[in-house]
Protein backbone atom coordinates (compact mmCIF):
# COMPACT_ATOMS: atom_id res chain seq x y z
CA UNK A 1 0.00 0.00 0.00
CA UNK A 2 1.53 3.28 -1.15
CA UNK A 3 0.45 5.53 1.70
CA UNK A 4 2.17 8.72 0.49
CA UNK A 5 0.36 8.35 -2.86
CA UNK A 6 -3.00 7.69 -1.15
CA UNK A 7 -2.56 10.71 1.10
CA UNK A 8 -1.73 12.92 -1.88
CA UNK A 9 -4.77 11.56 -3.76
CA UNK A 10 -6.99 12.19 -0.75
CA UNK A 11 -5.71 15.76 -0.48
CA UNK A 12 -6.50 16.45 -4.14
CA UNK A 13 -9.90 14.77 -4.04
CA UNK A 14 -10.90 16.61 -0.87
CA UNK A 15 -10.44 19.87 -2.76
CA UNK A 16 -13.49 18.83 -4.80
CA UNK A 17 -15.71 18.16 -1.79
CA UNK A 18 -16.91 21.79 -1.39
CA UNK A 19 -18.12 21.80 -4.99
CA UNK A 20 -19.76 18.39 -4.53
CA UNK A 21 -21.63 19.69 -1.47
CA UNK A 22 -22.49 22.91 -3.29
CA UNK A 23 -24.00 20.98 -6.19
CA UNK A 24 -25.98 18.74 -3.85
CA UNK A 25 -27.14 21.59 -1.63
CA UNK A 26 -28.17 23.87 -4.50
CA UNK A 27 -29.92 21.04 -6.30
CA UNK A 28 -31.81 20.03 -3.17
CA UNK A 29 -32.81 23.61 -2.35
CA UNK A 30 -34.08 24.45 -5.82
CA UNK A 31 -35.57 20.98 -6.21
CA UNK A 32 -37.35 21.25 -2.87
CA UNK A 33 -39.05 24.51 -3.86
CA UNK A 34 -40.08 23.02 -7.20
CA UNK A 35 -41.27 19.83 -5.49
CA UNK A 36 -43.65 21.80 -3.28
CA UNK A 37 -45.09 23.46 -6.39
CA UNK A 38 -45.40 20.11 -8.19
CA UNK A 39 -47.01 18.44 -5.18
CA UNK A 40 -49.45 21.35 -4.83
CA UNK A 41 -50.31 21.14 -8.53
CA UNK A 42 -50.81 17.37 -8.26
CA UNK A 43 -53.30 17.92 -5.43
CA UNK A 44 -55.03 20.77 -7.24
CA UNK A 45 -58.60 20.58 -8.42
CA UNK A 46 -57.52 22.04 -11.75
CA UNK A 47 -57.06 19.17 -14.20
CA UNK A 48 -54.38 20.77 -16.46
CA UNK A 49 -52.21 21.47 -13.40
CA UNK A 50 -52.56 17.86 -12.26
CA UNK A 51 -51.58 16.60 -15.73
CA UNK A 52 -48.52 18.84 -15.85
CA UNK A 53 -47.44 17.70 -12.38
CA UNK A 54 -47.94 14.04 -13.31
CA UNK A 55 -45.99 14.49 -16.55
CA UNK A 56 -43.15 16.18 -14.66
CA UNK A 57 -42.91 13.35 -12.15
CA UNK A 58 -43.12 10.61 -14.76
CA UNK A 59 -40.55 12.19 -17.10
CA UNK A 60 -37.89 12.91 -14.49
CA UNK A 61 -38.38 9.69 -12.55
CA UNK A 62 -38.62 7.59 -15.71
CA UNK A 63 -35.44 8.75 -17.44
CA UNK A 64 -31.82 8.43 -16.26
CA UNK A 65 -30.26 11.47 -14.64
CA UNK A 66 -27.25 11.12 -16.94
CA UNK A 67 -29.50 11.50 -19.99
CA UNK A 68 -31.16 14.53 -18.39
CA UNK A 69 -27.75 16.15 -17.84
CA UNK A 70 -26.77 15.55 -21.47
CA UNK A 71 -30.09 16.90 -22.76
CA UNK A 72 -29.80 20.07 -20.69
CA UNK A 73 -26.10 20.70 -21.34
CA UNK A 74 -26.00 19.81 -25.02
CA UNK A 75 -29.65 20.08 -26.03
CA UNK A 76 -30.58 23.56 -24.77
CA UNK A 77 -27.78 25.08 -26.82
CA UNK A 78 -29.54 23.87 -29.96
CA UNK A 79 -32.45 26.27 -29.35
CA UNK A 80 -31.65 29.64 -31.04
CA UNK A 81 -34.21 31.58 -28.97
CA UNK A 82 -32.61 30.35 -25.76
CA UNK A 83 -29.11 31.27 -26.91
CA UNK A 84 -30.32 34.83 -27.42
CA UNK A 85 -32.13 35.07 -24.09
CA UNK A 86 -30.93 36.34 -20.73
CA UNK A 87 -30.73 32.71 -19.51
CA UNK A 88 -27.94 31.73 -21.89
CA UNK A 89 -25.01 33.13 -19.81
CA UNK A 90 -26.08 30.66 -17.11
CA UNK A 91 -27.18 27.69 -19.21
CA UNK A 92 -23.97 27.61 -21.23
CA UNK A 93 -22.03 26.94 -18.03
CA UNK A 94 -21.62 23.26 -16.96
CA UNK A 95 -22.07 24.20 -13.29
CA UNK A 96 -25.55 25.71 -13.75
CA UNK A 97 -26.61 22.94 -16.14
CA UNK A 98 -25.64 20.36 -13.51
CA UNK A 99 -27.61 22.17 -10.80
CA UNK A 100 -30.65 22.47 -13.09
CA UNK A 101 -30.56 18.76 -13.92
CA UNK A 102 -30.13 17.76 -10.28
CA UNK A 103 -32.93 20.11 -9.19
CA UNK A 104 -35.39 18.86 -11.80
CA UNK A 105 -34.56 15.25 -11.03
CA UNK A 106 -34.86 15.50 -7.26
CA UNK A 107 -38.03 17.62 -7.51
CA UNK A 108 -39.88 14.67 -9.08
CA UNK A 109 -38.86 12.27 -6.31
CA UNK A 110 -39.36 14.81 -3.53
CA UNK A 111 -42.84 15.67 -4.82
CA UNK A 112 -43.79 12.02 -4.49
CA UNK A 113 -42.30 11.89 -0.98
CA UNK A 114 -44.41 14.93 -0.03
CA UNK A 115 -47.52 13.37 -1.53
CA UNK A 116 -46.97 10.07 0.29
CA UNK A 117 -46.20 11.78 3.59
CA UNK A 118 -49.39 13.86 3.41
CA UNK A 119 -51.47 10.81 2.54
CA UNK A 120 -50.01 9.03 5.59
CA UNK A 121 -51.51 11.61 7.96
CA UNK A 122 -54.31 9.78 9.84
CA UNK A 123 -57.70 11.14 8.87
CA UNK A 124 -58.87 10.68 12.46
CA UNK A 125 -56.34 13.23 13.76
CA UNK A 126 -57.37 15.74 11.12
CA UNK A 127 -61.05 15.28 11.98
CA UNK A 128 -60.29 15.64 15.68
CA UNK A 129 -58.43 18.89 15.03
CA UNK A 130 -61.34 20.20 12.98
CA UNK A 131 -63.72 19.28 15.77
CA UNK A 132 -61.52 21.32 18.13
CA UNK A 133 -61.95 24.36 15.89
CA UNK A 134 -58.77 24.19 13.80
CA UNK A 135 -58.86 24.87 10.08
CA UNK A 136 -56.78 26.23 7.22
CA UNK A 137 -53.16 27.14 7.95
CA UNK A 138 -53.52 26.48 11.69
CA UNK A 139 -54.64 22.90 11.02
CA UNK A 140 -51.77 22.32 8.62
CA UNK A 141 -49.16 23.93 10.87
CA UNK A 142 -50.13 22.06 14.04
CA UNK A 143 -51.37 18.73 12.72
CA UNK A 144 -50.84 17.92 9.05
CA UNK A 145 -47.33 19.21 8.43
CA UNK A 146 -45.69 17.90 11.65
CA UNK A 147 -47.15 14.41 11.14
CA UNK A 148 -46.23 14.40 7.45
CA UNK A 149 -42.69 15.50 8.34
CA UNK A 150 -42.27 12.55 10.70
CA UNK A 151 -43.50 10.17 8.01
CA UNK A 152 -41.40 11.64 5.22
CA UNK A 153 -38.08 12.52 6.81
CA UNK A 154 -36.54 9.06 6.46
CA UNK A 155 -37.43 8.84 2.77
CA UNK A 156 -36.18 12.36 2.16
CA UNK A 157 -32.94 11.45 3.92
CA UNK A 158 -32.48 8.67 1.38
CA UNK A 159 -33.11 11.18 -1.41
CA UNK A 160 -30.44 13.50 0.02
CA UNK A 161 -27.96 10.61 0.06
CA UNK A 162 -28.84 9.75 -3.54
CA UNK A 163 -28.31 13.38 -4.52
CA UNK A 164 -24.86 13.51 -2.94
CA UNK A 165 -23.87 10.46 -4.95
CA UNK A 166 -25.61 11.77 -8.08
CA UNK A 167 -23.30 14.79 -8.14
CA UNK A 168 -20.65 12.43 -9.50
CA UNK A 169 -22.52 12.47 -12.83
CA UNK A 170 -21.69 16.17 -13.19
CA UNK A 171 -18.16 15.01 -14.00
CA UNK A 172 -19.28 14.07 -17.54
CA UNK A 173 -19.79 17.76 -18.37
CA UNK A 174 -16.41 18.79 -16.89
CA UNK A 175 -17.62 20.03 -13.50
CA UNK A 176 -14.55 19.64 -11.27
CA UNK A 177 -16.11 17.81 -8.33
CA UNK A 178 -14.67 14.69 -6.67
CA UNK A 179 -15.29 12.22 -9.51
CA UNK A 180 -14.00 14.57 -12.20
CA UNK A 181 -10.78 15.08 -10.24
CA UNK A 182 -10.55 11.28 -9.90
CA UNK A 183 -10.66 10.87 -13.68
CA UNK A 184 -7.91 13.43 -14.13
CA UNK A 185 -5.72 11.75 -11.54
CA UNK A 186 -6.22 8.36 -13.19
CA UNK A 187 -5.32 9.75 -16.61
CA UNK A 188 -2.05 11.10 -15.20
CA UNK A 189 -1.09 8.25 -12.83
CA UNK A 190 -2.79 5.17 -14.38
CA UNK A 191 -3.59 3.97 -10.85
CA UNK A 192 -7.37 3.62 -11.04
CA UNK A 193 -7.79 1.27 -8.09
CA UNK A 194 -6.17 3.50 -5.49
CA UNK A 195 -7.83 6.66 -6.78
CA UNK A 196 -11.32 5.16 -6.84
CA UNK A 197 -10.85 3.57 -3.41
CA UNK A 198 -10.10 7.00 -1.96
CA UNK A 199 -12.99 8.59 -3.90
CA UNK A 200 -15.34 5.88 -2.66
CA UNK A 201 -14.20 6.48 0.92
CA UNK A 202 -14.94 10.20 0.58
CA UNK A 203 -18.46 9.57 -0.76
CA UNK A 204 -19.00 6.98 1.99
CA UNK A 205 -18.00 9.51 4.64
CA UNK A 206 -20.32 12.16 3.18
CA UNK A 207 -23.31 9.82 2.99
CA UNK A 208 -22.62 8.55 6.51
CA UNK A 209 -22.75 12.11 7.85
CA UNK A 210 -26.02 12.75 6.02
CA UNK A 211 -27.48 9.51 7.33
CA UNK A 212 -26.39 10.39 10.87
CA UNK A 213 -27.96 13.86 10.63
CA UNK A 214 -31.24 12.40 9.35
CA UNK A 215 -31.28 9.76 12.10
CA UNK A 216 -30.73 12.41 14.78
CA UNK A 217 -33.47 14.62 13.31
CA UNK A 218 -35.84 11.66 13.15
CA UNK A 219 -35.16 10.76 16.77
CA UNK A 220 -35.70 14.35 17.86
CA UNK A 221 -39.02 14.57 16.03
CA UNK A 222 -40.22 11.25 17.43
CA UNK A 223 -39.05 12.15 20.95
CA UNK A 224 -41.01 15.39 20.75
CA UNK A 225 -44.06 13.47 19.54
CA UNK A 226 -43.70 10.92 22.36
CA UNK A 227 -43.33 13.75 24.88
CA UNK A 228 -46.55 15.36 23.60
CA UNK A 229 -48.34 12.01 23.78
CA UNK A 230 -47.43 11.58 27.42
Amino acid sequence: MDWPFLIDVARQLLSGVPLTLQLAGSGLLAGGVLAVLVASAAASGIAPLRWIALAHVEVFRGTPLLVQIFLIYYGLGQIPELRQSFLWPFLREPYWCAILALALNTSAYTAEIIRGALQAVPEGEVEAARAAGMSGVLLRRRITWPIALRHGIALYGSEVILMVKATSLASVITVAEVTNISYRLISSTYRALEVFVVAGAIYLALTFLVSLAVTLAERRLNAHHAHRST
